[in-house]
C-alpha cells in the first residue's frame, strides 16, 4: 500500500485488529520512507445481484436504502437497533445467496415482509401497504385477517390494542347474542 504522505510504495503492517463484528480488520501501518504511521480498514467486498425495478430500471443493490425501508416501516416501533441491524443483514444476505445476477425488486421485497414479519406486525403491515399498494380499508382489514390467523402474535404487541389474545372476527357478533 502506498504511503498516503509520501507516496512511497512500502509500507508495513505493525498492528492487526478484528473489528467487534468480526466484520472488519483494522491495520496500523507505517511508512519505510518517511516514517508516518496511518490506518487501514480492510473488509470483504462480495458482488451483490443488480435490482430490477418494477419498470425496468437496474440499479445497484444498496443496503442503506434498504435500512432506510426497515427505519420508515419500524418508526416509533419497540424494536431494538441489534434487531433491525440483524434483519438488514438477513435480507442481504438472502439477496447474495440467490446468486443470481439480477434480482427483481419485488423478490427483495418479500425478504423485508418475512423480516417484518418476524420483528413487528404493524411494521410488517405499515410495508405491506406500500408495497402491494393498498388502496382501501378492505385491503388493509384482508392482510391484518390473513396475519392474524397465520401467526399466533406471541411476544409482539398487538395489532389492534388491548391484551395479546387469539384474534377473532365474528367476536362482536357473539356478545351481541
Amino acid at each position: 500500500m502506498h504511503c498516503p504522505f509520501c507516496q512511497h510504495q512500502d509500507t508495513r503492517v505493525i498492528d492487526s485488529r478484528v473489528s467487534d463484528d468480526g466484520a472488519t480488520i483494522r491495520r496500523r501501518r507505517e511508512c519505510e520512507a518517511c516514517g508516518e504511521r496511518f490506518s487501514t480498514l480492510e473488509t470483504v467486498e462480495l458482488k451483490m445481484p443488480v435490482i430490477i425495478k418494477g419498470d425496468g430500471r437496474r440499479e445497484p443493490f444498496d443496503a442503506r436504502k434498504l435500512r432506510r425501508g426497515f427505519d420508515r416501516a419500524l418508526h416509533k416501533r419497540p424494536v431494538s437497533e441489534e434487531q433491525i441491524e440483524a434483519a438488514v443483514r438477513a435480507v442481504v444476505h438472502q439477496s447474495r445467496m440467490t446468486t443470481e445476477r439480477e434480482l427483481p425488486s419485488r423478490r427483495v421485497g418479500e425478504f423485508v415482509m418475512a423480516e417484518l414479519r418476524k420483528l413487528d406486525h404493524v411494521a410488517f403491515v405499515r410495508f405491506a401497504s406500500v408495497y402491494r399498494s393498498f388502496e382501501d380499508v378492505a385491503d388493509f382489514r384482508e392482510e391484518l385477517d390473513r396475519l392474524e390467523r397465520e401467526l399466533p402474535g406471541e411476544g409482539q404487541l398487538p395489532l389492534l390494542g388491548g391484551d395479546v389474545v387469539p384474534f377473532d372476527k365474528h367476536a362482536d357478533k357473539n356478545k351481541k347474542r
